[in-house]
């Protein structure tokens, strides 16, 4: 327990410090310098954008001249860059003409309301995923990258090999800053194939 408070509270001191408003940036930040998926004049679509500090690391990743599309059920409470567009909506009820242009990547940090019952939750934060995934499968240029949070259940294959059925590469990925102890994990996709589905 000891370490798992002190891993906590190192992020979170390290948030606090850079100016982010929540630990969940450095799950982010591995992520893109291990896998580069994110580049200077980028447009990102990132889903689950509250408290923001996804928004505001992808932000100064793109730079002025990328651009940043967030969507959540919560507002985002901070000031937001001029490279941001948030609007306060339910991803579930996304509709094509929501995405305006094609997108370098779509990055999904989704999490559910939890109720205490473990079926409930698991089948909520899958549901999450797919539609993560349906958005992504709309709004990616051909080529572009894909992140999306997810928890280990018996459905995180099947889960899996939809993502590999849509991307050249895929790959499961922990990092560092997930509490140990947590089923949480990230599945990466590179190189949107182009499918023609609709959400």
């Amino acid at each position: 327990m000891w370490r798992k408070s002190r891993k906590h509270e190192f992020y979170t001191r390290l948030a606090r410090e850079e100016g982010y408003p929540a630990r969940s940036v450095y799950k982010l930040k591995e992520i893109d310098e291990k896998f580069h998926l994110i580049k200077k004049g980028d447009k990102v679509l990132d889903l689950g954008s509250a408290p923001g500090s996804w928004t505001l690391y992808l932000s100064r990743k793109v730079g002025n001249k990328g651009r940043v599309f967030g969507f959540d059920l919560e507002e985002i409470k901070i000031p937001l860059p001029s490279n941001v567009i948030f609007s306060q909506k339910d991803i579930a009820v996304l509709e094509e003409s929501d995405f305006k242009e094609k997108y370098q990547a779509v990055v999904a940090d989704l999490s559910p309301k939890t109720s205490g019952i473990s079926e409930i939750d698991v089948a909520r934060s899958l549901e999450l995923s797919l539609n993560a995934l349906e958005i992504a499968k709309v709004a990616l240029k051909k080529g572009g990258n894909f992140v999306c949070k997810i928890f280990e259940t018996e459905t995180t294959a099947m889960f899996f090999k939809k993502v590999e059925a849509d991307f050249k590469y895929a790959k499961r990925f922990r990092p560092k800053a997930v509490i140990k102890g947590s089923r949480e994990f990230y599945i990466i996709g590179k190189g949107f194939r182009q499918s023609i589905d609709k959400i």
